[in-house]
């Protein structure tokens, strides 16, 4: 089966057709998949026919998945898969959400950032898949984080390589407004330290590992940390790296590779219009 690619942006980006991912895939096509992440870092598959089982299932291609956390108790849980995570709006009844804990708690998305990094086991591919949309706004925004490394002056490569990065879900909530974690949500989710310039490996290129779940650079002066990863952050979010991305109908899907790029969402109604938006995450795998 041979794919069908275009790009979407000068840097990363592609939108991919000419594949079914209902179907069992054959080798040769997964491997097709795979080499245009490895290029790209960002895939996009419309109007795709997935639901919650192929979309698993396809998922489980690219390799072992990481489970969702059930961080605000059964009653809003959406999914009987523990593998899918839920990026929209809904409660457990598929009514607009009212906690206001948890609607606090999403607005983490808005802010840039790499999923899973709070982990000591990264993922490396996420799978959005939209069933739902809102009819304005809800767009998601990505920045291709090779890019931005290589475009960076030679002194700031040379002053921060080598640095390790704490990572930490309950850092970039609070930044979002979220309220102090409970000792239970702190025990759910400790912190984790990656390495902040990486050789992705793909494409084998060296790109930053930045986030909003970054917290301080270990070893630093925590305020002297933070104002480096703002910088950074700020410089590789510029436009030439970034690019919007617009859902256009259910079925469609995109696929990052966050060891590379980072996301945010945008903004939307979220009291009055519904986003139903379905996550896998494929763990990292290890050598």
């Amino acid at each position: 089966m041979n794919l069908s690619i275009r790009p979407l942006h000068p840097l990363f980006m592609a939108e991919v057709s000419g594949v079914d991912l209902t179907r069992q895939l054959d080798s040769e096509t997964l491997r097709s998949i795979i080499d245009a992440m490895d290029r790209y870092a960002v895939c996009v598959y419309r109007a795709t026919g997935l639901t919650d089982e192929t979309h698993i299932a396809f998922s489980r291609r690219l390799g072992e998945l990481e489970l969702a956390p059930r961080l605000f108790g059964a009653a809003l849980v959406r999914f009987k898969h523990p593998e899918l995570f839920d990026a929209g709006n809904l409660d457990a009844s598929g009514n607009i959400l009212v906690d206001e804990r948890r609607r606090v708690y999403n607005k983490g998305n808005a802010l840039w950032h790499t999923d899973s990094s709070f982990n000591a086991h990264r993922s490396a591919y996420s799978l959005l898949l939209a069933h739902e949309i809102p009819p304005e706004g809800g767009a998601t925004q990505f920045a291709d984080m090779r890019a931005a490394y290589a475009a960076l002056p030679e002194a700031m490569r040379q002053r921060i390589d080598g640095l390790i990065v704490e990572h930490w879900l309950w850092h970039s909530r609070q930044l979002a407004g979220y309220p102090p974690p409970t000792e239970a949500e702190r025990e759910a989710k400790p912190p984790a330290r990656h390495p902040l310039v990486q050789i992705h490996p793909g494409s084998k290129r060296k790109t930053l590992y930045l986030a909003s779940h970054a917290s301080h650079v270990v070893g630093w002066p925590v305020e002297e940390g933070r104002e480096l990863l703002r910088e950074l952050i700020a410089f590789a979010t510029q436009p030439q790296f970034c690019y919007e991305l617009h859902w256009q109908s259910p079925g469609d899907l995109v696929i990052w590779d966050n060891r590379c790029t980072m996301h945010r969402a945008t903004a939307f109604d979220d009291r009055q219009y519904r986003r139903d938006m379905r996550r896998t995450t494929v763990f990292e795998t290890l050598a």
